[in-house]
């Protein structure tokens, strides 16, 4: 079956789908030669684990011989987070499996790679980046990881531009935009769970402490935040510039030292280059906001702060010079052709096409950090850098800042001028009540 095909049944509904567990893992994935020839031919030996934190799915860690590893990963018919009463399609896999091969392609050495793909059972198996752990806990722990905000930048680069006009011939890129297009069951919750409803009081949003209500209560009633929310969620839905990991944040990514992985690539969708780069630098400025929570009598994580933005500065500057990079050397797609420049001896003029290009890029980055701060803070899925403090008062004052600053993205995205302003705005909101 091709690949449009099967994007074009939508749900994967095989009769033969059976969930995993830890007991039945080994005999039903026993003969599979991604299997075997990673972790033995006994599955009797194999130790399976199931560390499945997350809000959509299944996750097993499986250990073989000499310690050697897989992860296998299998999506539930339904949000993990809420249980069946949200059902969900099993075809998330199907597209965060293609999304990872071309990533893979796109951007070398940052993805796990893949040993075996199962649509009927909506299953993937692929490497274990060990001992690497979620970048959330190092943030939390105060652990720095040197080089994360260069390999991050590059990441993001190199998929937005590769899976952009930029790049892709016409064909294969429109191939690709209509094969993900299947995946909108996962653009509908991201519709919704950033764009809507942390700007009214929904269902699913969770308690609101009283102490944060009246601020809560302020960013509802503001109407012109809401309205750049709209013209921000147009942008998500309207402008399918490039293949999107579509939910990069700090629980995406695995870190160990100075080496690091993006994973988790599920809500992969055509989409406006700066809703990767903004929710990612939304959750580290998060992660800078919730510091005070995390530190010792030893350590008050000043200098960790400093180190956070740091990382965000190498994102962006990283991001800016390879794209820049791939602009000069890679531009063989439909949009901005050489033979309308540099062929012309206007290399001057694609270079200020370029930095255009960048500054769209950069007012998308800010306006969509800002709704997904928003969102982390008092939606669905709030982040466990907030959650796990303990002390509720300041819980609350933290969050409040990172509410703020949050509005302060989205409205003011057309002056905030350069990533060393944005973070001058994001000390002066960590000063504020």
């Amino acid at each position: 079956m091709n690949d449009a095909a099967t994007a074009a049944q939508g749900p994967v509904a095989s009769p033969d789908y059976a969930a995993l567990s830890v007991e039945t893992l080994a005999s039903r994935l026993g003969q599979l030669p991604a299997m075997r020839q990673r972790l033995g031919d006994d599955p009797a030996d194999w130790q399976v684990r199931e560390v499945g934190d997350g809000n959509l799915n299944l996750v097993f860690i499986v250990r073989g011989q000499g310690e050697r590893g897989v992860i296998v990963k299998q999506a539930l018919p339904y949000v993990r987070l809420v249980g069946d009463s949200w059902p969900l399609p099993l075809s998330r896999s199907f597209f965060e499996y293609h999304a990872l091969t071309r990533q893979a392609v796109r951007s070398p050495d940052t993805v796990p790679e893949v040993f075996h793909f199962d649509e009927d059972q909506a299953l993937i198996i692929m490497q274990f980046l060990t001992p690497h752990r979620i970048l959330r806990q190092s943030l939390m722990d105060g652990t720095r990881h040197e080089g994360l905000g260069e390999m991050l930048g590059r990441f993001c680069a190199e998929t937005l531009f590769r899976g952009s006009d930029l790049s892709l011939q016409a064909a294969e890129r429109k191939r690709d935009v209509a094969l993900f297009a299947g995946n909108h069951a996962l653009c509908d919750i991201t519709e919704n769970l950033v764009f809507d409803e942390p700007y009214f009081d929904a269902p699913l949003n969770g308690e609101i402490p009283a102490v944060l209500q009246p601020l809560v209560d302020e960013l509802r009633a503001d109407a012109d935040l809401k309205i750049a929310a709209q013209q921000l969620k147009a942008r998500f839905a309207n402008h399918a510039e490039t293949m999107l990991h579509g939910d990069l944040h700090t629980g995406s990514i695995m870190a160990d030292g100075d080496r690091a992985g993006v994973i988790d690539p599920e809500f992969v969708l055509y989409g406006p280059m700066g809703l990767d780069i903004g929710m990612l630098l939304a959750n580290f400025a998060m992660a800078w906001f919730a510091q005070p929570g995390h530190a010792s009598d030893g350590d008050d994580r000043v200098a960790y702060r400093r180190w956070i933005e740091s990382t965000m500065t190498a994102v962006w500057q990283r991001f800016t010079e390879r794209f820049s990079e791939l602009w000069r050397t890679e531009r063989a797609g439909m949009l901005y052709p050489a033979r309308l420049f540099e062929d012309q001896g206007q290399v001057r003029a694609s270079e200020v096409a370029l930095s255009r290009r960048l500054g769209t890029v950069w007012r998308d980055t800010l306006g969509f950090a800002g709704v997904e701060i928003h969102r982390r803070t008092i939606g669905l899925a709030r982040i466990v850098e907030y959650e796990s403090i303990h002390d509720e008062a300041l819980r609350a004052r933290l969050q409040g800042q990172g509410l703020r600053y949050g509005r302060e993205l989205v409205l003011e995205r057309g002056a905030i001028t350069d990533v060393d302003d944005m973070l001058a705005r994001l000390r002066g909101a960590g000063e504020g009540a």
